[in-house]
């Protein structure tokens, strides 16, 4: 008898180019500078820095200047060589930086918000610098004036922030779960809608303008897929960190999702494949399967004189279930479980080595 061949998972190294060390403290963002072999990162240590790679192979310091307040995000525009920093105490400081990437010119500051900026985006083809911050404030400022156009309050420390600049939509992901929809104007600005799928705090956002998908990392470890563009309301549940997410990015030309995580991994998702919508949890007072009721069905645990069970779900079906009826776990690559998760014993023996795969 031929032994049975079980599918890997394909797992690859990226490989190390370089690793830049300098900053004293945390460094809370850095960014590629194209075509130039540089990289420009922000860092509690109050310093921005500018590395480019020399002759050597190494890369060194262009630029090295110290802001009066610890730097916690940044936006930069290659077009323009604009580079926006926000600042703990609120402040968003706009630089220029020369062409050979050895002089940055204060331009202006933004007096944006109470405090902490948490992220920045800068519009160019509207001249908007849009922003977030832990006042629970959504603002944006025209970059050519300098003058506060508009703002928001969210229901949450804002963490993630996105904007579509066809159609003017700004996407907001908070502390609490929920991703706000805002439809912006020259001066003021109207709620599209909100929606939530995750179980903790958004960490991340990340919007692809072509095929209309909003991408959200969480700190419950899980990154969720809007079809925004598609009006079905599908969103597919992507599992493949230990821990929570902390950045995201994608790749249009290939269509890959790139994920990070506190767990040191990197994950490249590939979204030019047809995946399986994640069901929604169903509610219900009993077992879905067995019928034994669960600790807060008091009436039916009373007339079946039973103890009441702990609710589970099925990742596959949706289904509650206690944990008798969902023993079983698997891997379900493509409803985005790369990791085994929980799945009722029907769904269990239902699933395909090719589903595995």
């Amino acid at each position: 008898m031929a032994a049975e061949i079980q599918p890997k998972p394909l797992t690859r190294k990226p490989i190390l180019l370089q690793r830049v060390e300098g900053s004293q403290e945390v460094v809370n963002m850095a960014v590629i500078v194209p075509k130039e072999e540089g990289v420009i990162s922000v860092s509690e240590d109050r310093t921005v820095r500018v590395w480019l790679k020399r002759d050597s192979g190494q890369y060194w310091p262009s630029i090295y200047h110290v802001m009066p307040s610890p730097c916690s995000c940044m936006s930069f525009n290659p077009e323009t060589r604009r580079l926006s920093i926000g600042l703990d105490n609120g402040t968003i400081s706009e630089f220029l930086l020369s062409e050979d990437y050895n002089k940055m010119t204060p331009v202006k500051n933004y007096q944006a918000h109470q405090s902490r900026v948490t992220m920045i985006l800068f519009v160019l083809e509207l001249e908007w610098v849009l922003s977030t911050g832990q006042d629970k404030q959504f603002a944006w400022h025209c970059s050519e004036s300098g003058q506060r156009l508009g703002g928001y309050r969210t229901s949450a420390v804002a963490s993630g922030l996105q904007f579509d600049v066809e159609t003017r939509h700004g996407f907001i992901g908070d502390h609490s779960g929920q991703v706000t929809i805002l439809k912006l104007e020259q001066e003021n600005c109207t709620l599209v809608t909100t929606f939530r799928g995750h179980t903790g705090g958004v960490t991340a956002l990340c919007w692809d303008p072509v095929q209309r998908m909003l991408f959200s990392g969480s700190s419950d470890h899980s990154v969720i897929m809007w079809d925004i563009g598609g009006r079905k309301g599908t969103a597919i549940e992507l599992q493949g960190h230990n821990d929570r997410v902390q950045a995201l990015s994608y790749a249009q030309h290939t269509r890959q999702l790139i994920s990070c995580g506190g767990d040191g991994g990197i994950v490249v998702w590939n979204m030019d494949v047809e995946r399986q919508e994640t069901p929604e949890w169903l509610d219900s007072d009993s077992c879905q399967k067995c019928d034994q009721p669960f600790f807060w069905n008091f009436k039916q645990m009373w007339d079946s004189k039973k103890i009441g069970l702990r609710q589970h779900h099925c990742r596959k079906c949706g289904k509650a279930v206690c944990g008798k009826c969902s023993s079983k776990r698997s891997s379900i690559p493509l409803m985005g479980f790369e990791f085994e998760v929980r799945v009722c014993d029907n769904c269990h023996e239902a699933i395909t080595d090719e589903e595995k795969s």
